[in-house]
């Protein structure tokens, strides 16, 4: 049988995995005061996400009943801003882009170290704790014809509203932070995504698409390439 697991931390932190890291779930439990809950597949794991806040999801890709694929497609659903990270044994480029693509944090293929894992998910954490302090000293910036609302991560278009993933968040603030100037990627890697690996890249080229789609009707904000260097996010406000 395959499994899934929530880890939920003392001030409420999440983690999903197969039921073959038993002992890495022990070991983030113990080390890093991780409290676990189990489902047995992928409709069970749904459920206890419907009813249940989580702030950090791995999946496995191979479940039963649910695919991994499948689970983090509901999940989102219901919680946009979750992150989250897909274990696999799956070794395919075009899955991990596929995995990727859906907004995954990270693409780990077994087999892999546990104290990895632990790491990134360390990593990812931290980084949404620090966006959360960060966000709390930032108000609704105008940016041409759009307002960003970093707290309540939206983008507002005339009364259209657009919802936005804490991921698309960062990296418009970074983005409009350094306006007018070309961003290397791997320093807008290593800042939102924590690292500046093949597959990172892949992911950050369809945020960078998504994000000009957002602001395609204001003529003069542009998110240009320069390739294989960097980005400029151009804007006269």
């Amino acid at each position: 049988f395959s499994y899934i697991i929530h880890v939920n931390r003392i001030n409420r932190q999440n983690i999903q995995l197969d039921y073959q890291y038993k002992q890495l779930c022990y070991l983030t439990h113990k080390l890093h005061q991780y409290k676990v809950s189990w489902a047995k597949d992928g409709n069970e794991a749904l459920e206890l996400f419907a009813k249940t806040q989580y702030d950090i999801c791995v999946f496995d890709v191979m479940m039963p009943k649910l695919d991994g694929f499948s689970l983090a497609e509901n999940v989102i659903e219901i919680d946009p801003e979750i992150p989250f990270i897909f274990l696999t044994a799956k070794k395919l480029k075009e899955d991990k882009i596929k995995g990727l693509k859906l907004g995954a944090d990270d693409y780990i293929v077994k087999p892999f170290e546990a104290d990895i894992l632990v790491l990134k998910l360390q990593n990812i954490l931290k980084r949404a704790t620090r966006v959360q302090h960060e966000s709390t000293s930032k108000d609704t910036i105008h940016i041409g014809k759009y307002v960003f609302d970093y707290n309540n991560q939206s983008l507002k278009y005339k009364e259209e509203y657009q919802r936005l993933t804490e991921k698309e968040t960062q990296l418009i603030s970074y983005l409009y932070t350094h306006k007018n100037n070309m961003v290397r990627r791997e320093d807008i890697l290593k800042e939102i995504w924590g690292n500046d690996d093949f597959f990172s890249g892949r992911s950050m080229d369809v945020f960078i698409s998504r994000l000009r789609k957002y602001f395609k009707e204001d003529q003069t904000i542009s998110i240009d390439s320069i390739r294989g260097v960097g980005l400029t996010f151009s804007t006269e406000t």
